[in-house]
Parts: structure tokens; sequence; C-alpha cells
């Protein structure tokens, strides 16, 4: 009796089977019998006054086999007191096992108690079988339990009985009203599927008097749901999740078309705080759930990993999320940041036979996927099917309409809405801006309301990471002048952090570079979120800066306002001290920008300390740096490098160890200074020789140098 495995949302909790810690040991007769008439009476208290929407009938028929079973431990209890004798060992087995069925149905009436209607509804017939299983297990226990030895009453007896009886006669039972509105919903599906519009009588129909969903927080609560099941149990759920997203889909629209905009509603899905949802599994048990190692878990989503695959950066997820996060319209490593090379995706065998070995050995389930070693493309299931983006268009035309016309509150709730609905697939992100909410959200930027301003930002975020998107922000008439407003004045941290953001995401256009640099206050704005921010905040201001960097007309004006100054200060932030880097080396490459750069007192020093403490691309980018600072700084720039405490040590340990740009630029600055006048006392057994012989790198300038140097950084956007 797998009980861990009824529901998926039992695999989330990482449990072992409760076999393994529910049954009752060493209990006396007596203990055991009132521990078994506590579990019973707190489960029929709990449930008998709540309302089950579906499921009634299986719901009350279990309840009332709970019943009987309580009268019969309440008299065996209480004949136990008067010194019955001992229960036969068989009824003590029985009793165990019911100690476990007990558990398991608490599990599952917890379970329906706490779902969605919509999910109740969806998931009908699978339900309908656990509580069937149930019976059945039942069954067998009444079978084998010695009823004529336990000294039983004669009308508990004959209860006993007749629940037995009763238990072999039963069936699996669906419900049939449940069954039709299921299909009903399945309809609603095709006709979105089809092109077509559901009519706004059915749809209130069956929403509002048949589900009984009448207002906008309850329908909020039902998508929030769904939702949670896809992201959880994607690749392990029924339906299917595409089927699951047009579902969403549906009952967004649903949300707005039968509920409109409700002011108080408003609300920062970056502030939304989650209650919790209580369940009745004791702390005993809860107590018991194992630690995951973290390498079999994927970083993206922290879930042990059922099918770990490699992409081509050498990182290893699980191929459900990085499936997403591919087809979300990223291009690079979600944990190095890397461009791609490619986008297929190597199965790691090693590490799943290493996941599956430890599964069996803590007793945690474990499915393999079918089909693990097939191409991406094969998961083409994990996209949205049309039905779901029929209804997603449906939902931006109520919410640009909102936006254009609405009150202050709705166009609140629009933007918030719009900024969800451009989290996922560049196809939302299109036909969003197909559908003209770009110039309403560019208006609602400069709002005096914090949560209308940082949820229209946060939504051209989103939307700008589809690249034809990016021209349409960037042509909207004052839009750049309003995202740059935001950054420098945004009423919330969050929506000027966002939009620094933005302004990293359209500066991936390189003709953009400058337009961006030269909207008075930008950089300004950004430097000084680099000082001062939040370590998000830094993280935003340093990437948009690097963007910045990689356009040499943007130097002056960033030395002019103080933002080679404020990377130089990043370089002591562990968090930002990469792109820092990586930005100086592209400064300094100028006359004007090493001159600048030479001028910061601490400037050697920071990039000294990134050659001995930072990541590999951070050395990467130090030495560059300091390459291009002696190339073009002059000879007092060359001479301050020279003088660098520990410089000779670091670059010998950059040119064994090194990634492959990195040795090429430290055998480069090695030749730098075996020219310099008194090399060979800084330099005695640095072994420059040998950097000779495997870098051929000749002295003078590497022609292909800017492309190496300038080549931007693989940061990606998030989507918030």
């Amino acid at each position: 009796m797998a009980t861990a495995a009824i529901f998926s949302s039992l695999r989330r909790r990482r449990s072992p089977s409760l076999e393994a810690f529910l049954a009752p040991v060493d209990l006396t007769q007596v203990a055991l019998l009132q521990t078994l008439a506590a579990v019973s009476s707190e489960l029929i208290s709990f449930f008998s006054d709540k309302p089950f929407f579906f499921q009634r009938r299986n719901f009350r028929s279990l309840i009332r086999k709970m019943e009987i079973f309580l009268v019969m431990l309440e008299y065996l209890r209480e004949s136990g007191s008067r010194s019955m004798p001992s229960l036969p060992s068989t009824a003590i087995l029985c009793f165990k096992e019911l100690y476990l069925l007990l558990y398991r149905s608490k599990i599952l009436l917890d379970y329906c108690a706490q779902s969605s209607k919509l999910w109740l509804l969806l998931q009908n017939h699978s339900i309908s079988g656990h509580f069937h299983d149930l019976n059945q297990e039942i069954s067998t226990l009444l079978d084998v339990f010695p009823i004529n030895d336990v000294g039983l009453s004669d009308d508990v007896r004959e209860q006993v009985e007749l629940l037995q009886k009763h238990a072999r006669k039963a069936k699996l039972y669906v419900d049939k009203s449940d069954e039709n509105l299921r299909l009903r919903f399945f309809s609603f599906l095709n006709e979105f599927d089809n092109g077509r519009i559901p009519n706004h009588v059915d749809l209130r129909l069956f929403f509002v008097e048949r589900l009984g969903i009448r207002d906008a927080k309850s329908c909020r609560s039902e998508i929030e749901f769904l939702e949670e099941q896809i992201v959880n149990h994607e690749g392990d759920i029924e339906p299917t999740a595409c089927v699951l997203n047009g579902f969403v889909a549906i009952t967004r629209y649903c949300r707005f078309l039968l509920f409109g905009f409700e002011e108080d509603e408003v609300q920062l899905p970056s502030r939304k705080q989650k209650k919790p949802r209580k369940g009745l599994i004791t702390r005993e048990i809860a107590d018991t759930f194992i630690t995951i190692p973290k390498d079999f878990c994927c970083p993206i989503s922290l879930d042990l990993m059922r099918d770990p695959v490699i992409i081509s950066t050498g990182q290893t997820y699980d191929r459900s999320s990085i499936v997403r996060w591919l087809e979300e319209g990223h291009c690079t490593c979600p944990k190095t940041g890397q461009m791609l090379i490619h986008t297929r995706l190597v199965p790691n065998r090693a590490l799943r036979n290493l996941i599956m070995q430890w599964c069996t050995a803590h007793s945690v389930p474990y499915d393999p996927p079918e089909a693990a070693d097939a191409p991406a493309e094969s998961f083409a299931e994990a996209l949205p099917i049309k039905a779901a983006t029929e209804a997603n268009k449906a939902t931006t035309t109520l919410l640009v309409q909102h936006l254009a016309n609405g009150s202050q509150g709705a166009q609140a709730i629009a933007a918030r809405e719009i900024r969800l609905l451009a989290k996922t697939g560049k196809k939302n992100r299109a036909f969003i801006a197909e559908a003209g909410a770009i110039p309403h959200l560019c208006k609602l930027l400069s709002s005096s309301n914090p949560v209308a301003q940082e949820n229209s930002v946060t939504a051209m975020l989103n939307l700008s990471i589809y690249d034809k998107n990016k021209s349409l922000i960037m042509d909207e008439d004052g839009c750049l002048r309003s995202i740059v407003e935001v950054l420098r004045l945004g009423l919330t941290t969050e929506a000027r952090e966002n939009a620094a953001a933005t302004l990293f995401s359209l500066s991936a256009v390189h003709d953009y570079k400058k337009r961006i640099a030269d909207q008075g206050g930008a950089i300004e704005a950004l430097a000084g979120l680099l000082r001062v921010g939040t370590p998000r905040g830094k993280k935003d201001a340093v990437t948009a800066l690097f963007n910045l960097s990689t356009h040499s007309d943007n130097y002056a004006r960033m030395i002019e306002v103080g933002a080679v100054t404020a990377l130089v200060g990043a370089l002591g932030n562990e968090g930002v001290a990469e792109e820092a880097a990586g930005a100086l080396a592209l400064i300094v490459r100028q006359p004007i920008g090493a001159e600048a750069v030479g001028k910061e007192e601490m400037v050697v020093a920071g990039l000294i300390t990134m050659m001995r403490c930072g990541t590999a691309r951070g050395k990467e980018n130090a030495v560059a740096a300091l390459l291009e600072l002696c190339r073009s700084g002059g000879a007092a720039a060359t001479e301050r490098v020279l003088k660098a405490p520990a410089l000779a040590g670091l670059l010998q340990t950059l040119l064994f160890t090194g990634t492959k740009r990195a040795r090429r630029k430290a055998a480069s600055l090695a030749r730098v200074f075996q020219r310099c006048e008194n090399a060979s006392l800084h330099f005695g057994g640095l072994g420059v020789g040998y950097a000779f012989a495997g870098n051929s790198t000749p002295p003078n300038r590497d022609p292909r140098f800017a492309d190496d140097v300038s080549m931007p950084m693989s940061i990606s956007v998030q989507v918030l």
C-alpha cells in the first residue's frame, strides 16, 4: 500500500513511504485502541461539517465507514478497561493496518478540502479512483478481521458485518453531474481551440451558477491553484501542463469578463504573500521528511531531478525546467549566464542512475520519464496550446480596453495582468504588443499610483525581452524618457530596479545604446543605483552599465556623470564585481577612458583583488582591464600596475588555471612588462617563456581584440 504516491503533492514534500513512520510500534493493546479511536474521532469531527463541492457521495460513504470503526473501537476500548482478554494477533495486525488506512483517508480528505474547485473537477476520475482504492482496502481488512474472536456485542457486530457486506459490493463511483461539468469545461477549451469565444451566458452559468465562483477573488484563487500544479508537477499531471495552461487562460478571461476590475484587488505580485495551506499531516510525519542532496536538485526548480540533462555550458538541469526556460525566449544558461552555443539537451545518464539509486535507498518515489532521451523538440507539449493563446488574446483585449479607459484602480489591475501574461512565451509578448498595450503602459509610467507604476514598468520589462518589441518601445514617443524617470524617481524600490533592468534589456540592441546614454539622467541614475541600491538593484544597474559601455561613444558621458567611479567602487562587491570589471575593461580601451579610470585611486587594488578572489569570468575581466589600462593609460598607469603587490604570482597562476581568454590576456600583459625597463625585477621566475610558447599572440594589439573584449557578457533578463 504505497500511500505516499497517491498524490503528486505528497511527492513534493519529499517524503519516504508513509508506512515507514506511520505504523504504530510497541503499543499496548489499550494504547493501540485509544490511538485508533482518537485518530478516527479527529477525522470524523474535522471533516463531518466541511462542505465538499465535489465527491459528496464518496465523501459521505468514507465518513460512515470511519464512524462504524469508531463504534467498534470505543466498544473494545471500554471492554479492555474491564480486563477483557487480550486480542488475537490477527486482530492486532488488522488494527495496525487500520491505522494506516485512517491516515490515508485523512490525507485524501484533506487534499479534497484544500484543492480548488476546478482542480477537483479536472481530477474527478482520479480522485474517485482513490476513494474506491480505500474502500477496496477496507473491504480486504474486514475480510481477514477475526470478527468472531474479539468479543463484540451483537449490535456492534451487526454494524461491522453490514459494513463488510457493503464494502464488498461497492464499485467505483464517478458522479455523473460532476463528470458533465468536467466535460463542459473541456468544451470551452475546444471552442477557443477552434478560434471561437464561448458565449458569455454559458460561461457565467458554468462558473457562477454551477461552480459557485462568484467574485474576482475566488477566480484568482482558482487560477493560482492551477498555476501551482503546473509549476510543481509539470510532466507528472493529468491533464497535461499544456492543457492546464488552456484552462488557466480561460479562467483568467472569465475573471475579467464576468467580474470586471474590482478596485480592492490592486496589489503588487512581488509583495504578495501566499497563505500556507494548512494540512492535517501530523508533526511526527513532517519531522521525518528527508533532505535531498543538493547535486540531485535542479538549479531552476530546486526539486529532485527526474530527467537530468546537460546543456551546452556543461550545467545540468531537469529537462522540463530548462525546456520551459528556453521556450520563454532565453538563450543563456540560467546558472552561469553564458550564451548557449546550441539548445541541444544531452541526457545525464550517470546522474540519473545515482538519483535512482538514492531514491531506492531512501524509499523516495521516483518514476523515470518515458522517452527521457528524446530531443527537446519532442517536448512541444510544454508549449501553450492554441486554446490558451486564443483565450489570452481575448483577455488582452479586455485589459487594453481598461488600460485606455478604465479607472485608476482598473488600470493598475490591467497592468498587473499584462505583466503576468508577458512573463512567459514570446507569443504572449508579441500579441500583447500587437493589441496596443505599449502606449497605454507608457502613460501609466508617470502615474502617481505606486502599484500602477511598478506594474507598468515591469510589464514593459517583460515585453522588451521579445526582440521585436524593443523597437516598439524605443519608437514610442516619450517612452524611453518615462522609463528613465521611473529609474530616477520611481515610487517604489522595485519600480526603480525594474526600470534599470528594462534599460539593460533594451540596450541589447547596439543602435539603442547611444540613445539610452543620451537620455538625460539615465547613466546618472544607474550609477546611483549601483552605489546605494539593494543587491538586486545593483545587479540591474551594473548589467545595464556594462551594456552601455560596449558603445565607445558613451564613454565621455559615463565619465562625466560618475559612472566610472561607481564601477570602480563596485569591484569590492562580490555580487556585481564581475560585470563592473567587464565594463571597466571596455572603457579603458579608449585613452579618455583609460585616463579617467587611471585617476581612480582604488582601481588597480580592486582589479588585483578580483584576480585573487573573483570568479573565473571575473578574473578574466580583471586581467583584461589591467592590460588595457597599460596599453592606453600611458607610462603612469603602467607604472601603477607594475607596482601592484602580488601581481606576478597572480599572473603566473592565471597562465595555468585561467580560462582560455584569461590566459591569452595574462600572456599579453606579461609581454607589456617584458618591454618595460626593470621587467626582470618584477617577473623573476614568472615563466614568460612558457607564456610565449603557449600563446602566440603578437606583442602588438591583436586586431581582433576589440571584438574579444567588447563581446557582451551573457546576462539573462529575468521576467518579473
